[in-house]
C-alpha cells in the first residue's frame, strides 16, 4: 500500500508573487491536501495514484476580469489510473487539463470561476475554462461542477469515457464540447444555460449547451438537462467532417434561444427528447438518415417566446424542420408537435434551384400527433414520402400542405394500427461495376408481424418499381453515385432501408493501385507521406492515401510522375478519379479545388481549373464522408477552364488542394485513369 503524502500549501492568499508564476507542486504519489490551506498550480506526474483534495482550493487569480486569467490549476500529460477528487479550482485559464491518459476518475470537484468571457462576439475563442481533456480514454467524470466558465468540459480525441451526474451549467460558450470524440456515455448531467448574449440581442452568437463536431461518433446522450442554451444540442459540420451514429434519449433541450436541437450530420437517432419553447424544436439541415421517435417539439417560434430566424412562410417556424440541406432516408414516428408558430413537421428541398439540386427524399411520417400548428405537415420540393396514421387536430391552415414540386407522396388512409411496422433488412453491395448486374434484396425479419400482404417500393433514380417483389436488379451503364431506397409497407405502417451505392468502372489505373511509386508533393512547407489503403477503396486492391502533415496551410499539389515514355493522350477525352478527403480545419477549403495539371515533356502542360470549390460543395451530400467521382474533360467545359495545350504524351499528373488552415490533411484517390 502506498503511503499518503500530505502537502503543505504552495502559497498563501497574501503571497506577493502570482501563483501562476511560481514553480508548480509536482505530485507523483497518493496525496491528501489540507482543506484549510490554499494551493497554487499542481502538476500530476504519477500514474495509479489518488489525489484527495479534502475540499482544498487551488487558486490562480484572486480577482480581476476572468477573461484575463492565465495558467492551469491541475495539469497532467501521459499518466493514467489517476483519481482526483474533492478539489476546488478557481481563477485559472483552465481548471484541469489532461493530455494522453487512460482510466482517470475525476469526481466531486468544482472547476467554477475560471476563464469566462460572456462579452466575446462571434467565432472561436479557444478551448479553456473548466476541464479540457485531450486524448483521454476509458475514464470517468462523476458529480463534478463547472459554472461561470467559457467551456465547462471539452473532450478532444477522447473515447470510451463516462460523464455522469455532473453540473456543467451557466457558461459563456459551451457546457460540453466534443471534437473527434467517440463511444462516450453522457448521462444524467446538467448541461444547461450554455449561452452568450446581451440583453435585447437577437442571436446567441456561437454559444450552445452541447457542441458535437468533427468525427464524434457513436456517443450516447441519456437524460441530460440541456435547456436554456443558445442551442440545446448542436451537431456542427463546418469542415465537412460529419459526426454519425450518435444516440440521444430523454434529453431536455427546451427553451433554447435559437434551436433546441440543431444538427447537420447523417445517421443520428433521437428518442423521447424534449425540444419545446425554442425558436425551432429540431432544425436538421443536411441530416440524412436520421430517425426521430417519440420526441416533443412544441410551442416553438411563438411571438411571446423565442422566435429567431423565421424561414417558413409568413414568418413561420416549426417543431421539426429539415431545410437548407438534404434529408434522405428519414423516419419521423410518434413525435408530438403542438402549438408551433408554423409547421409541426416541415420538409423543404432546395429553394434556389426549386428542388433540382436536391429534394427531401425517402421519408416515413407516421403516428405523429400534430395539434394546433399552422400546418401539421409542410412539404415542398419533396419526393418519395409515406404518410400514415398521424393525428391532426386544430391546425389553422392545413393538416398536410403539399407545396411546390412534391412527387411520389403517398397518403395512407389509416387511423388505427394493429401492430408495429415491418422489421426489414436490406442486402446488397455498396459498390458495383459498370455493365455488371447489381442485386438488392430485402428480408423481413421475425417480429410481431401482422397477417397482411407486404408491398415493396424501390426507387433508384430515375428507376422505380412497386409490387410484391423483395428483390431489385439493375445494370448501370455510367459510373457515379446513386441512392438505393426501399420502402416496405403492410397496408398500415411502413419501414425503409437504403444504400449509398458507388458505380465504378474497370479502368487501367494510374498510380492509385498496388504501388506508391512516382508520387510526391510540391509544397516545400508541407510533408506528404503516401501509402496504399486496402480498407478504404472502391476498386482494385487499394486506394492511394496521402497524409499531409505538417501542412503549410497553402496550396499543396500531389504530383504523380509517370515512367519515362509516359502515356499517349491521343483520343483521350477525360481524366477520371474518385476522391475522398478529411480536413480538420474550420472552415476547411479555400479558393478553387481541385485544379488539375497534365504535363508532357519540357514545358508542355495544360491546366484545368474548376469553376469553384468542388470539395466544399460536393455534388451530393453523402460525399462529405464518402467518395466524389470526378470526370474532368480534357477539352474543358463550363465547369473546367482550360489553359495551355494538351501534351502529346502524359508525363505527370498534378492535383492541387488548398485549405484555410494547417492541420493534417488526409486525401484518398482511387480509380484514376484516362478514357
Amino acid at each position: 500500500m502506498l503511503a499518503v503524502v500530505i502537502f503543505p500549501p504552495l502559497f498563501s492568499a497574501s503571497a506577493a508573487e502570482k501563483p501562476v508564476n511560481r514553480p508548480p507542486l509536482v505530485v507523483e504519489k497518493d496525496t491528501q491536501l489540507d482543506p484549510a490551506k490554499t494551493y497554487g498550480r499542481i502538476v500530476i506526474k504519477g500514474s495509479n495514484i489518488t489525489i484527495d483534495g479534502k475540499g482544498a482550493s487551488i487558486i490562480g487569480a484572486m480577482d480581476g476580469d476572468p477573461k484575463t486569467f492565465q495558467g492551469t490549476g491541475f495539469s497532467a500529460e501521459g499518466v493514467s489510473g489517476v483519481t482526483l477528487r474533492n478539489v476546488k479550482v478557481k481563477g485559472w485559464e483552465t481548471g484541469l487539463a489532461v493530455k494522453r491518459g487512460e482510466n482517470w476518475t475525476i469526481e466531486n470537484c468544482d472547476f467554477s470561476g475560471n476563464f469566462h468571457d460572456p462579452k466575446f462576439g462571434w467565432g472561436e475563442n479557444g478551448r479553456r475554462g473548466g476541464i479540457v481533456l485531450t486524448g483521454v480514454k476509458k475514464s470517468k467524470l462523476l458529480k463534478n461542477q463547472a459554472h461561470d466558465v467559457w467551456d465547462a468540459c471539452v473532450l478532444v480525441d477522447c473515447d470510451e469515457n463516462t460523464l455522469e451526474g455532473n453540473n456543467f451549467s451557466h457558461t459563456s460558450d459551451t457546457c460540453l464540447k466534443l471534437w473527434n470524440s467517440s463511444d462516450n456515455i453522457i448521462q444524467d448531467n446538467v448541461l444547461s444555460h450554455g449561452i452568450r448574449k446581451d440583453p435585447g440581442e437577437v442571436h446567441a452568437r456561437d454559444s450552445t449547451s452541447v457542441l458535437i463536431e468533427s468525427g464524434s461518433n457513436r456517443n450516447r446522450f441519456l437524460r441530460n438537462d440541456c435547456t436554456h442554451g443558445g442551442d440545446g444540442i448542436f451537431i456542427r459540420v463546418l469542415n465537412g467532417w460529419v459526426s454519425t451514429d450518435n444516440y440521444f434519449e430523454e434529453n431536455d433541450c427546451s427553451y433554447a434561444n435559437n434551436n433546441c436541437v440543431e444538427a447537420w450530420s447523417p445517421r443520428n437517432t433521437w428518442v423521447r427528447n424534449k425540444a419545446n419553447h425554442g425558436s425551432y424544436g429540431f432544425w436538421l439541415g443536411a441530416s440524412d438518415q436520421n430517425v426521430l421517435i417519440g420526441n416533443e417539439a412544441s410551442f416553438n417560434g411563438l411571438p411571446d417566446g423565442n422566435h429567431n430566424s423565421p424561414h417558413l412562410p409568413d414568418n413561420g417556424h416549426a417543431g421539426i424542420v429539415f431545410m437548407f440541406g438534404p434529408s434522405s432516408h428519414t423516419v419521423l414516428r410518434g413525435n408530438k408537435c403542438e402549438g408551433n408558430n408554423g409547421a409541426g413537421i416541415a420538409g423543404i428541398g432546395d429553394l434556389d434551384s426549386k428542388g433540382k439540386k436536391w429534394k427531401v427524399f425517402h421519408w416515413i411520417i407516421e403516428q405523429n400527433r400534430l395539434f394546433k400548428n399552422r400546418w401539421g405537415i409542410y412539404l415542398q420540393h419533396a419526393d418519395f414520402i409515406e404518410v400514415a396514421a398521424n393525428e391532426f387536430n386544430g391546425n389553422a391552415k392545413e393538416d398536410i400542405h403539399e407545396g411546390e414540386n412534391v412527387t411520389r407522396l403517398t397518403r395512407h388512409a389509416v387511423t388505427k394500427v394493429s401492430g408495429p411496422p415491418p422489421d426489414i433488412k436490406l442486402s446488397g453491395p455498396s459498390a458495383c461495376t459498370v455493365a455488371e448486374q447489381a442485386t438488392f434484396s430485402v428480408e423481413v425479419l421475425p417480429s410481431i408481424l401482422k397477417k397482411r400482404t407486404l408491398n415493396y417500393r424501390w426507387v433508384i433514380s430515375p428507376l422505380e418499381t412497386e409490387g410484391k417483389t423483395s428483390k431489385f436488379q439493375h445494370t448501370f451503364i455510367e459510373p457515379g453515385f446513386q441512392r438505393v431506397a426501399i420502402t416496405v409497407g403492410d397496408g398500415e405502417l411502413s419501414s425503409l432501408a437504403w444504400r449509398d451505392l458507388y458505380i465504378v468502372e474497370n479502368i487501367v489505373e494510374i498510380g492509385t493501385d498496388k504501388s506508391t511509386d512516382g508520387w510526391g508533393g510540391s509544397d516545400p512547407g508541407s510533408k506528404v507521406n503516401f501509402e496504399l489503403d486496402a480498407k478504404n477503396k472502391l476498386l482494385g486492391e487499394s486506394s492511394l492515401l496521402a497524409k499531409i502533415s505538417p501542412y503549410s496551410g497553402g496550396r499543396v499539389t500531389l504530383v504523380h510522375k509517370l515512367p519515362k515514355d509516359g502515356i499517349s493522350l491521343k483520343d483521350k477525352k477525360q481524366l477520371v478519379f474518385w476522391l475522398k478527403t478529411r480536413n480538420e480545419n474550420v472552415p476547411a477549403w479555400q479558393d478553387v479545388n481541385p485544379p488539375i495539371t497534365l504535363r508532357g515533356s519540357g514545358d508542355e502542360k495544360m491546366t484545368l481549373t474548376p469553376k469553384g470549390d468542388f470539395l466544399s460543395q460536393p455534388p451530393y451530400n453523402e460525399a462529405r464522408e464518402g467518395w466524389t467521382y470526378f470526370a474532368v474533360p480534357l477539352a474543358g467545359n463550363d465547369d473546367w477552364k482550360k489553359s495551355g495545350e494538351l501534351p502529346a504524351a502524359l508525363r505527370a499528373i498534378e492535383i492541387g488542394f488548398d485549405s484555410w488552415g494547417a492541420p493534417p490533411l488526409l486525401i484518398w484517390i482511387d480509380g484514376m485513369g484516362l478514357k
